[in-house]
């Protein structure tokens, strides 16, 4: 890891090498990282900005959607004049227009139990903003096989929560063994949610994200945070790991993703 800078770098990046925890070790860290974002719209798309702004080297995007008007209230990585480009696309030129010194990589396809490890066995760090959870338990069990930390953040109505995983600690399903009934969670076309709320958890994942690169503050690791914005409150919920987990318990059942049926979260 190298710690000389171009002059553009220098000036880019001067708020953060301005930081004593971080300074320009922990710039260089994140210009060597890479991190793989699910999905492109809500929560990815502040989540992608943030991360391009603080000079994460390499950023993976995976979406096969295209972009829809209706997006547009809550996908502020979108644009009027870009609606049907594929997100990936979309997003990606937005992130490189705000920073083109970082390496943006289009996955213009939809994550499946037969490409999911591969793909996250890639990058550092995955992020999942995605919106079914069929893709949610998919990127989990990726990341626990593949050893990967997940910063996973979820969004509906007014309410948002994100957790981190690591590989050492507590996964997604000691805190969700399996998917919902189809038919418990109301559909995001059907509940709605509050644009600003994806903003402002997408804005949280990226930060938890620059933190786990830098090694900075205390991790989310092992706690759930809720936020409902209409009270205008968080609350953490401890995580403990479940020895009889199927995916990281002390007999798993579970040796490489599986899709689950689709029911949308957020």
């Amino acid at each position: 890891m190298t710690l000389d800078f171009s002059e553009d770098e220098l000036q880019r990046y001067s708020r953060h090498i301005l930081l004593g925890e971080i300074g320009a070790t922990g710039q260089a860290r994140l210009r060597a990282a890479s991190v793989l974002i699910i999905g492109a719209g809500g929560l990815g798309s502040p989540l992608l900005l943030y991360l391009a702004a603080a000079g994460v080297g390499r950023i993976g995007l995976i979406d096969d959607d295209r972009v829809e008007l209706s997006n547009l209230q809550r996908q502020i990585a979108h644009a009027t004049a870009r609606i049907g480009m594929a997100k990936t696309r979309s997003a990606a030129e937005a992130a490189r227009d705000l920073n083109p010194l970082v390496a943006v990589v289009e996955h213009d396809f939809r994550l499946t139990a037969e490409n999911a490890l591969a793909l996250v066995a890639g990058y550092d760090i995955v992020c999942d903003g995605s919106d079914n959870f069929t893709t949610r338990f998919l990127v989990a069990d990726a990341c626990v096989l593949a050893r990967r930390t997940l910063v996973s953040a979820a969004v509906l109505r007014f309410e948002g929560q994100l957790a981190v995983f690591r590989p050492d600690g507590p996964c997604y399903r000691c805190l969700y063994p399996e998917p919902p009934p189809p038919g418990l969670v109301p559909s995001c076309s059907e509940a709605g949610v509050l644009g600003a709320v994806t903003g402002v958890m997408g804005t949280l994942q990226a930060t938890e994200v620059l933190k786990e690169i830098t090694g900075i503050g205390e991790s989310l690791a092992g706690r759930l945070l809720l936020w409902d914005a209409l009270a205008a409150r968080f609350r953490t919920i401890a995580l403990r790991r479940d020895p009889d987990c199927a995916l990281c318990g002390a007999h798993p059942t579970i040796t490489a993703p599986i899709a689950a049926e689709a029911v949308c979260v957020g």
